[in-house]
C-alpha cells in the first residue's frame, strides 16, 4: 500500500514541458512535391509541421482576426498566405503546449523571365520551383523560427 502511494506522489510531481515562449516549430513533410500552376485554388498540397509554445498562448479566435501562420514564397519574398490557428486554450499548470498542423497549400503561378505570371505553354518553361519559408506568431506577436518546405515543382502547362 505505502508502494502505491509513492508512485501515486512520484507520478503527480512530474515537471512540464520546458519550451521556449516563442513558438518553436519543425518541418515534418508534404503529401507531395509537385502541383499544376493556377492562379485560382485548382491544386493543392499538404504541409505538416510541428510546433513547441512556452506559454501556450497560439491561436486567435475569430473576432480576433490575427494571422498566426506566414507563408512566403522565397522566390520574391512574398507572403504568399496567411492562415490562423485557432484558438487553443491553456491546460494544466505549465501551460506549455505542443502539437502538429496541417496546412493546405494551393497552387500558386509559375514565375519565369519575360512572361506574365500564370501563362499557359511555355514551351522553354515546363517547370518552376517553389520553395515556402513557413513562420508561426503567437498571441504575444512572438515569431517562431523559419522553416522551408521541400522544393515543388510547378507545372507551367
Amino acid at each position: 500500500m505505502l508502494f502505491i502511494i509513492w508512485l501515486g506522489l512520484f507520478m503527480g510531481c512530474t515537471n512540464p514541458p520546458d519550451y521556449p515562449l516563442e513558438p518553436v516549430i519543425a518541418f515534418e513533410g508534404m503529401t507531395r512535391n509537385s502541383m499544376v500552376q493556377g492562379n485560382l485554388d485548382n491544386d493543392s498540397l499538404t504541409v505538416f509541421f510541428e510546433f513547441t509554445d512556452g506559454d501556450g498562448n497560439l491561436g486567435s479566435s475569430p473576432d480576433e482576426g490575427l494571422i498566426d501562420v506566414f507563408l512566403t514564397d522565397t522566390r520574391d519574398g512574398f507572403v504568399a498566405n496567411k492562415y490562423r490557428i485557432p484558438f487553443i486554450p491553456q491546460q494544466g499548470v505549465g501551460n506549455g503546449i505542443s502539437g502538429r498542423i496541417a496546412l493546405v497549400v494551393y497552387t500558386t503561378c509559375c514565375v519565369v523571365p519575360n512572361y506574365f505570371p500564370c501563362t499557359n505553354s511555355l514551351p522553354d518553361y515546363p517547370t518552376d520551383t517553389v520553395i515556402y519559408e513557413i513562420k508561426i506568431m503567437d498571441r504575444d506577436s512572438n515569431l517562431s523560427n523559419p522553416i522551408f518546405t521541400d522544393p515543388i515543382i510547378l507545372q507551367c502547362l
